[in-house]
């Protein structure tokens, strides 16, 4: 390599150099790698960073048949690192018939012992120590060190010694393939060394694809230097580049026995193998004792699972082997995908026996194979493997295929794309009608489950009820009620009651407002945790909590965390399915004042639909942040994201019904802005259902207000405020009788406004429903109310506090405000929010309604919490602590 330029081996990696010094602290010290790994060029910079007091010493074991050689290379070795000694009068150690390699252990031990210093003999390459006699007496050499020596040993496989008892005693430390592997930081440090520019993308690929071999990096590094685009080779390289695939041959491939070799090319085409399957591909038994041991070897086959019985090749020996494959049996690579996706079906494994049977050109063979699996795999949450084994067909000699329209049409669906998936869905139906009357229930039950799905995601109630009815109905002799009564059948039957279940459940809470939502949506979670379906579970929960803030926010938490819980589980972390839980737990949290708790949440739904463009969850979605927006007084960017809801909601095909919401809030929130007549104008627009609705009454109201008609306000609440209208949610009642105050008080009655106050206070505790003072900028109106005339004093502080910007108190006794907030109980965050002001503590405890020991007793605990002497102090801790608001004292 020209000067200046980097070389993996000698990059300072001083992670690895510190893991060998701390291995080092034991008597023997064990290597073991792969060919290419680094192991030689770790010792010799391991041994160059050693002190002149202690004194090392490397040995290359050559490969012969007896070991005689190696053992008088050990005590040259040892010999020269007793450097005092003098070696004159003993003869030399020369290899003859009669040579006894443990008279040589035994001299070799005593040199060590009579070394002044500490010494360390490394010792390279030890696998190429074959000899049975040689490794016997390794074995007592290294369970034999005296105290000031040490013995580090590196090779390509793991090594027939007996040391257990020295692993027992703490005495062994072992350096394996995994830690010698170069990570990404050090991958892009040595592209750095050697003049390489690359993105982060590419060097990313660049490391995975090496999975930090050492030998691998050297050799890309050496062809990207002077290669005219690095970006294209890295996308380009692998096992079948020239110098790579050299050192491969001649370092692995080359070394194996010929049936070995045989079995690595036939299997080769496979991304994981196991023995039967290996068996297989090569016509006669034995390969899982071929593949243990290889793995043993380090010869680059790795397990996959603790029982070892699913192996994968290194990706640049699959390339490698791929390649030659190609080259040495041309004609068999077909066949051997057909026996292998013939395994694979056989075994259940669907997804690997669809690109096998693509792997093999078999395309309508892959397609109805897919096809006629493809409604598990949408179950069980692989749709975007199904995306990748769909985009593998070519185009367009199968995109007639009937099988690939109903793939298509799930993914639609997914993505929320509905139009697409109405079109696929109607060239599946047609295929199917036009097809023998004998073809399989599944087809028919399949399409039925799409119709279904699209049907509740467009708001279409009549023909989700229609679907859901076929798909829950008893066998009835015919159509795709009549399963057989095979596994496979059953299954499909429960499979097919979760779906109908779920998208009732939804339909009938989301667009009915029907308490029997919340209760097919439990049983769909029931059904599906029984039947094994974690997919179907974790949306039938998302779900059930979105249904259940309706009627209680703790509950909608409760559920919602439930659902996240099972998904972080599987990695559905930002799943489309986890949507509505995550808007949600949103609701909840901006309702509830914890405004930076929602935005994270809100922040995760986006990357959760990133992928969905459906306006049935998009709509409360969009929803969700306009309210944030509300109460942090963005008031453009809330119009804005409602307006936005408002959009997707026209593309329903029946109501939402939280869609007085949307269009109420909408209208509210461009009066707020200035904007009177296009709020007039958007109420005069809405249908005759909504027009009567409680939040648009409500909206009606804020017009009033901002338009300084007072009357006209208590007009439009009143009609909420008695119960005349029925609301969807209590938060309507709070917000209409927050407007009543504000009415009440524009027009001075403060008495009346007062009482609306105490209303509203008494409607929104139960649920902690802090946003509806918020929006309606209410502040100064509670800040009127006097303590003693109400008897909702805590609630009013705490409303007050979140408008003045604390956390709430529920959020802060969880910890969640900024930095570390010390544990306080409600009662005392209660109690610390009067500290600001200049109320005494028996003053405090008339407010609590408690006795002034109590109060006393809640002060110390928060002055030992909050590390503070006094009043002031605590205060001012508690300020940084966000525990409480910015706003006025009181």
């Amino acid at each position: 390599m020209p000067a200046g330029q980097g070389h993996p081996h000698l990059i300072a990696r001083q992670r690895l150099l510190a893991a060998l010094e701390q291995a080092a602290s034991c008597a023997v010290t064990i290597i073991t790698a792969p060919a290419g790994s680094g192991k030689s060029s770790l010792l010799r910079s391991w041994s160059d960073r050693q002190e002149q007091s202690h004194r090392p010493a490397i040995v290359q074991v050559q490969h012969e048949p007896d070991g005689q050689l190696f053992w008088l290379a050990v005590l040259d070795a040892v010999r020269g690192l007793a450097q005092d000694r003098d070696h004159t009068e003993e003869l030399p150690a020369v290899a003859a018939p009669d040579f006894s390699s443990e008279a040589i252990v035994d001299r070799i031990l005593d040199e060590l012992a009579a070394c002044p210093d500490r010494v360390s003999l490394l010792i390279d390459d030890v696998h190429e120590l074959t000899s049975p006699e040689a490794q016997t007496q390794l074995t007592r050499m290294l369970t034999q060190l005296p105290d000031n020596a040490h013995v580090i040993l590196a090779a390509r496989r793991d090594l027939p010694l007996r040391l257990h008892r020295l692993r027992l005693d703490g005495r062994l430390a072992e350096l394996r393939a995994a830690d010698l592997r170069f990570t990404e930081d050090e991958t892009r440090a040595l592209l750095k060394a050697s003049g390489i520019v690359l993105s982060d993308g590419a060097t990313a690929r660049l490391h995975e694809r090496t999975e930090g071999w050492a030998a691998g990096l050297r050799l890309a590094v050496l062809s990207l230097h002077g290669h005219p685009d690095p970006e294209r080779f890295v996308t380009e390289f692998g096992g079948s580049d020239r110098t790579v695939a050299e050192y491969l041959v001649a370092e692995m491939l080359d070394r194996q026995p010929r049936d070995v070799q045989d079995m690595l090319l036939r299997t080769s085409i496979l991304t994981r193998v196991s023995g039967d399957l290996a068996d297989v591909l090569t016509g006669r038994p034995g390969s899982e004792r071929i593949l243990l041991g290889l793995e043993d070897a380090n010869a680059f086959v790795v397990s996959l699972d603790a029982e070892r019985t699913w192996f994968r090749y290194h990706h640049l020996f699959a390339d490698l082997l791929q390649l030659e494959l190609r080259r040495v049996h041309p004609d068999e690579v077909r066949g051997l995908h057909r026996r292998a996706a013939a395994w694979f079906t056989e075994a259940g494994m669907v997804v690997e026996a669809v690109r096998h049977t693509q792997a093999a050109g078999d395309w309508a063979a892959a397609a109805k194979l897919f096809g006629n699996h493809s409604f598990g795999l949408m179950l069980d949450g692989q749709q975007e493997t199904m995306q990748s084994l769909l985009d593998a067909f070519p185009s367009p000699s199968t995109a007639d295929l009937p099988e690939l329209s109903a793939v298509r049409a799930m993914l639609d669906l997914w993505r929320g794309r509905l139009d697409e998936a109405a079109a696929h869905l109607a060239v599946t139906t047609t295929c199917i009608t036009d097809s023998p009357p004998e073809r399989p229930a599944r087809a028919d039950a399949t399409v039925s489950a799409l119709s279904l799905e699209l049907a509740r995601r467009r708001g279409d109630v009549a023909e989700v009820m229609r679907h859901a009815a076929l798909l829950t109905a008893p066998p009835t002799g015919s159509g795709f009620g009549s399963f057989s009564t095979s596994a496979e059948d059953i299954a499909l039957g429960a499979d097919l009651r979760v779906v109908a279940l779920m998208n009732l459940g939804m339909v009938e809470a989301w667009s009915l407002g029907l308490p029997d939502g919340a209760k097919h949506l439990a049983e769909a979670v029931e059904l599906a945790r029984f039947i094994g379906r974690p997919y179907l579970e974790v949306a039938a929960l998302s779900q059930l909590g979105f249904a259940t803030k309706l009627h209680s926010f703790s509950d909608a938490r409760r559920i919602s965390e439930q659902a996240l819980a099972l998904a972080a589980q599987h990695g559905w972390d930002t799943a489309p399915i986890l949507a509505p839980a995550l808007v949600a737990q949103a609701c909840t949290q901006v309702f509830n004042g914890e405004f930076d708790r929602c935005e994270a949440t809100l922040t995760q739904a986006d990357e959760a639909l990133r992928t969905d463009a459906g306006p049935d969850i998009g709509v409360l979605h969009r929803f969700s942040w306009g309210l944030l927006h509300l109460a942090r007084g963005r008031m453009s960017e809330a119009e804005a994201e409602f307006a936005a809801g408002y959009e997707m909601q026209a593309g329903m095909s029946h109501p939402h019904v939280l869609g007085g919401f949307v269009v109420g809030w909408l209208a509210a929130t461009r009066a707020r802005l200035g904007a009177v007549a296009e709020a007039q104008a958007l109420l005069a627009a809405v249908d005759y259902a909504l027009a009567g609705s409680a939040e648009v009454s409500n909206a009606r109201a804020v017009i009033a207000l901002v338009s300084g008609d007072p009357a006209a306000a208590l007009a439009a609440t009143s009609a909420v405020v008695d119960g005349t209208i029925r609301t969807t949610h209590v938060s309507t009642v709070v917000e209409a009788h927050v407007l009543a105050g504000l009415a009440h008080d524009e027009v001075g009655a403060q008495d009346r406004a007062w009482e609306s106050v105490e209303r509203a206070l008494a409607a929104s505790e139960p649920e902690r429903l802090i946003l509806p003072f918020v929006m309606a900028d209410a502040g100064a109106l509670l800040e009127s109310v006097p303590r003693q005339r109400s008897a909702y004093g805590p609630w009013l502080t705490e409303v007050l506090d979140v408008i003045h910007g604390a956390v709430p108190a529920t959020a802060a006794t969880a910890g969640l405000g900024p930095g570390p907030v010390p544990e306080l109980s409600a009662t005392e965050l209660r109690v610390l929010r009067y500290l600001p002001t200049n109320l005494s503590r028996p003053e405090i405890a008339s407010e609590l309604s408690v006795s002034v020991n109590t109060v006393s007793t809640h002060v110390r605990r928060i002055y030992a919490k909050l590390q503070a002497t006094d009043r002031s102090s605590a205060v001012q801790r508690a300020r940084e602590l966000h525990l409480l608001g910015t706003g006025p004292t009181r």
